[in-house]
């Protein structure tokens, strides 16, 4: 029988055997109680499932408007990339690069790199660049921050109503949903893709 694999308590360098949990459980360290790893609630279908959907709601966020404006007679469709590229005109260019970044490219990564790892693993193989994308995978999930632009263009619609007709367009439900699906996805313990990979290399 081969031996559990081993831990290593980030916190005080205890050194545990891995043992089995059931979905949703967190193993602590017996030493100084720190978090080890948890075990997600999700298996790889339900991840490559989450994963597919966020690819499709991702493209519907940035090709359908966020919101349309209609004052004095004037309509406004507003998308993701038409606000990125009017910050961007009006001088504030660091604000729309961040926006870019965290609103488009970090996420689409996020997703791509989820893509390229999950269906291999999830056919019993071992992806070739497999370490790579998950260590980038790892520095990426703090960027993606689809939350914080969802919660700035409501609080710009609820304001900008005493100046003009905002209705909300297909693109902010999607990131809404995006935001949940992301979230979703950011709540599994990457530690398991090891584990799934090693016994796909095995």
């Amino acid at each position: 029988m081969t031996a559990a694999p081993l831990i290593v308590c980030e916190y005080c360098d205890t050194v545990h055997r891995r043992a089995g949990l059931t979905p949703g459980d967190l193993a602590t360290c017996r030493v100084c109680g720190g978090p080890l790893y948890r075990r997600s609630r999700f298996d790889l279908d339900e991840m490559l499932a989450l994963t597919v959907a966020s690819a499709i709601v991702f493209v519907v966020a940035n090709v359908y408007p966020i919101v349309v404006m209609e004052s004095q007679g004037v309509t406004t469709e507003a998308a993701l990339w038409q606000m990125i590229l009017t910050a961007w005109d009006s001088g504030i260019a660091a604000v729309a690069a961040i926006a870019a970044l965290t609103v488009f490219t970090f996420p689409l990564l996020q997703i791509a790199l989820y893509l390229y790892v999950l269906p291999g693993l999830h056919a019993g193989r071992a992806p070739k660049e497999f370490s790579g994308a998950l260590r980038l995978l790892q520095q990426l999930r703090p960027w993606a921050m689809v939350e914080v632009f969802l919660v700035g263009v409501l609080v710009s619609v609820v304001k900008m109503r005493s100046l003009a007709d905002v209705t909300p367009e297909p693109g902010l439900w999607a990131f809404a949903v995006l935001t949940i699906l992301l979230t979703a996805l950011g709540s599994f313990d990457l530690r398991e893709l090891w584990d799934k990979f090693e016994d796909a290399r095995a």
